[in-house]
């Protein structure tokens, strides 16, 4: 199912993508989490906590596969992706936060994701992970490499040229968006025939996991006093996982196609749930903000 044109394409894509992110981020991106530690804190234990043990909880539950369970703890300790800012703007969330929890996490995923990876090997594939299947030291660099360069070249663009990174902040979300959907158009032709198999493996937990993420990201937050527009930032980067990172590790530093499936799924579920999430959302606060205006009319006329 892998073949020699989708292990140089998709690290290729992934740092359009993660270049772009870049563009979009400075230094005050990351300085700016210090003046709302609480808030920050809250969504990093979301995601690198609380959203890994749930989709360990998930595998167990449906009884995946081990290598598709390996995927789910992988897409589970991916970062937020750039997508997230979009759909907080969207829904009125606070997306200064947005960025600068996308930043973040993309730097912490650096070294949580092999961690998470490596214990689902060791757990779900213990024979592989002898066998010396995992994210060593040497893979580990990989992954910073494909992530992290391509942001600081990005940001670097946007030091020496805030015009032009503005400039060039659509043209390259919209050319790392097709590159990404090229590449997993040609992975899943290649795969064509598993497909199916793998739709019915997967699909319903990704679907599950994806509601929790979103879910977790509002509901969290808000129980802790978190207000709304941030809890709405939370929401959307803690349920939109950097799917294109996932895909990536699996095929070009896993060399596992099968690892890779979870993502994919995730990749094409994520943005019509989160869409309704938010929605309702945004639907629910509406309506309390609603009914709190009427109670005060009732209460003024009389």
């Amino acid at each position: 199912m892998n073949s020699p044109l989708i292990s140089l394409a998709l690290p290729l894509a992934l740092a359009v993508i993660m270049f772009g992110l870049g563009l979009s981020l400075s230094v005050d991106d990351f300085t700016r989490t210090a003046r709302q530690p609480r808030t920050v804190a809250i969504a990093l234990v979301c995601q690198l906590l609380v959203l890994p043990v749930i989709a360990f909880g998930l595998v167990l539950l449906f009884d995946l596969p081990p290598t598709l369970a390996v995927g789910m703890l992988l897409l589970a300790s991916s970062p937020g992706g750039t997508t997230a800012n979009l759909l907080s703007h969207l829904f009125g969330g606070d997306v200064a936060l947005n960025v600068s929890l996308t930043a973040v996490n993309s730097v912490i995923a650096v070294g949580t994701a092999p961690l998470i990876t490596n214990f689902a090997i060791d757990y779900f594939e213990p024979e592989a992970g002898a066998s010396g299947l995992g994210l060593q030291f040497g893979k580990v660099v990989q992954v910073f490499a494909m992530i992290l360069i391509p942001v600081i070249i990005g940001m670097l663009v946007r030091r020496l040229s805030a015009d032009f990174a503005d400039r060039m902040d659509r043209p390259v979300r919209i050319g790392s968006a097709l590159t990404l959907v090229l590449v997993i158009a040609a992975s899943v032709i290649s795969g064509a025939a598993d497909l199916p198999g793998y739709l019915l493996d997967v699909g319903a937990v990704t679907f599950v996991f994806c509601l929790l993420s979103l879910s977790v990201g509002y509901f969290v937050p808000r129980w802790l006093g978190v207000d709304i527009r941030q809890a709405i930032a939370c929401s959307m980067e803690i349920g939109i996982h950097n799917s294109a990172i996932a895909i990536t590790i699996a095929i070009s530093v896993l060399d596992s196609t099968e690892i890779s499936v979870p993502a994919g799924v995730y990749g094409g579920i994520m943005l019509p749930v989160a869409g309704a999430v938010g929605w309702l959302i945004t639907r629910r606060h509406t309506v309390a903000r609603t009914e709190e205006g009427a109670g005060l009319n009732r209460r003024i006329r009389h």
